[in-house]
C-alpha cells in the first residue's frame, strides 16, 4: 500500500532510498512523506503517548496535528507527514517508546 496523492507532497520520482526508523531499515520513495514511505512498509504506529503511552500513528496528514511527530538524527523533531523521505535518515519515535507494525 503506498500513498500516491498528497496535498503537501507527491512523490515524482520511482527512485527508492533507505532510511532507519526505531531500529530498522526501510525504503520509500525518494520525495515521499516519511509517514507514507513508513506506511508503505507496514508501519502504523510511529510513536507512543508521553501520558499514556497509547499508540499514536498518522492523524491529520497534514501537519496540523502532531501526532506523527519524529526525532530527526542532526535536525530535531519533524512531523513525518509533511517531511521527505532521504537517503540515509535516522528516525526515532519521540518519547514514550518505540514505533511498531501493525
Amino acid at each position: 500500500m503506498r500513498v500516491i496523492q498528497h496535498p503537501v507532497f507527491t512523490p515524482r520520482e520511482t527512485e527508492e532510498v533507505t532510511f532507519t526508523f526505531a531500529g530498522r531499515q526501510y525504503t520509500g520513495l525518494k520525495g515521499e512523506s516519511i509517514a507514507a514511505a513508513l506506511l508503505a512498509n507496514g508501519v502504523r504506529t510511529l510513536r507512543h503517548s508521553e501520558k499514556k503511552g497509547e499508540p499514536r500513528g498518522l492523524y491529520c496528514g497534514i501537519g496540523h496535528c502532531y501526532e506523527c511527530r519524529l526525532h530527526l538524527d542532526g535536525a530535531g523533531e519533524i512531523r513525518a507527514c509533511i517531511t521527505p523521505v532521504e537517503a540515509g535518515m535516522c528516525l526515532t519515535p519521540k518519547k514514550g517508546g518505540a514505533g511498531s507494525e501493525g
